[in-house]
């Protein structure tokens, strides 16, 4: 009864559009009060729920994406990739997968990958004949890479809420990342194939190639900086976000795209953005800790185990709760209200919980993409001043794919287990 009341409670807020920090914490609070908790703890439960090490990872990378997309240095790594792909069928469609791919392994961020290819490929892409839609469901999808090729922010919170690995979560999103980026390749040149009415890119000289390049060269290395440190053990995520924004912040100035303005609008974007997730985290811990108090993810847990016996039944009721929450709810609020109550059940069928961390980041994806919350939907419909009906038409084809690499990687777990386990 007590857990029914609980969701109940919960859905109740989240359908009022209240917000997610509040709606949880306030709920978690109370739930704390009725159970007799001291309420002069819930402050140290607040505290401790961002006095994190792991987590100054996410404002690292907050600042070091702001400050690449402020300074415009998408455009350079697009002008390259576009260089090398750009007179294949649906050439410039696989160029922007290609740098969302790149541009993920330095930020981190779903929306600042989307915002900055975005902002060059939208209008290049526009000019050369490109449906609408299909560019701005190409922008939307390739932005969602941000989030699982590492380093990724949610795996990042994922990996604190439970208790996992962060480097090994990181070594298990590569291949996904790179399988849903091919996919994603492989029916931007179908589709433009087919569709046609685009003006095909000149095949660039060897010269042209290789200049490009070069302007890309520290972006490049940038990536290779952040990435490399962690898996080479040189560095923890948070202290390759730290060396990251350092750098990405020294090339800026050095190539002369850097003012004091544009770092002060980087700065607050950051800050904005950083708040806002801190925010949710610190209410998500007290919920947390009030729906342990009340035993709900241990009943939960029971219940589940009691009657879905078979993983594949499991795992299918996770992915339709995931799909049918990322209508309502966005990604990092899925995983912050979701892996606490499912961790335990996880843990007692006895499903790797790193596996199970990018199957959850894969599903929880679709949520940037699909309405009425898609924050990836809005920030296109920003960058490309379009009508909202055009971005969702075009991106539905790519959430269809992103479910199908969810189910992929059930049935072939070794995309995910293969590279962090071998």
């Amino acid at each position: 009864m007590e857990v029914a009341f609980i969701l109940t409670a919960l859905l109740c807020l989240l359908l009022f559009r209240t917000p997610v920090a509040l709606a949880v914490g306030a709920l978690g609070v109370i739930l704390l009060f009725l159970k007799g908790f001291p309420l002069v703890a819930i402050p140290q439960r607040l505290f401790g729920a961002i006095d994190s090490f792991e987590l100054l990872a996410v404002p690292m990378f907050l600042l070091m994406s702001n400050v690449l997309l402020k300074a415009g240095v998408g455009r350079d790594l697009y002008a390259a990739v576009q260089s090398w792909v750009g007179h294949w069928p649906g050439g410039l469609g696989v160029a922007t997968i290609v740098s969302c791919t790149f541009f993920s392994a330095i930020c981190g961020s779903s929306v600042a990958t989307a915002a900055t290819i975005g902002t060059v490929a939208i209008p290049e892409m526009r000019e050369r004949g490109y449906q609408n839609s299909f560019v701005y469901g190409l922008l939307a999808a390739g932005g969602t890479l941000g989030i699982l090729i590492p380093p990724s922010i949610p795996l990042i919170i994922y990996g604190i809420v439970s208790e996992t690995s962060i480097s090994t979560l990181f070594l298990a999103g590569v291949g996904p990342g790179l399988l849903l980026a091919g996919i994603f390749i492989v029916y931007a040149m179908i589709y433009s194939k087919w569709k046609g009415g685009y003006t095909p890119c000149e095949k660039a000289s060897m010269s042209e190639r290789m200049s490009a390049t070069l302007r890309a060269l520290p972006t490049i290395f940038l990536a290779v900086v952040i990435v490399g440190s962690i898996y080479a053990g040189i560095a923890t995520p948070s202290e390759s976000a730290g060396l990251g924004f350092v750098v990405a912040l020294l090339m800026t100035v050095v190539m002369k795209r850097m003012t004091r303005e544009k770092l002060f609008e980087a700065v607050e974007d950051s800050f904005k953005t950083t708040v806002m997730i801190l925010l949710i985290i610190a209410g998500a811990k007290v919920f947390s800790y009030a729906i342990t108090l009340y035993m709900v993810p241990q009943n939960i847990s029971q219940f589940l185990t009691a009657n879905i016996t078979d993983q594949n039944l499991f795992v299918l009721a996770v992915a339709l709760v995931l799909i049918l929450m990322g209508f309502f709810l966005e990604a990092l609020s899925m995983l912050l209200i979701m892996v606490p109550v499912l961790l335990t059940a996880v843990l007692s069928m006895n499903i790797d919980p790193v596996w199970f961390g990018i199957f959850f980041v894969v599903l929880i994806e679709t949520a940037l993409i699909t309405p009425p919350v898609g924050l990836n939907l809005f920030v296109i419909q920003a960058v490309g001043k379009a009508k909202i009906e055009e971005v969702v038409k075009g991106a539905w084809p790519f959430a269809v794919m992103m479910v199908c690499v969810a189910a992929l990687i059930w049935f072939v777990q070794g995309i995910v287990t293969f590279i962090p386990y071998s």
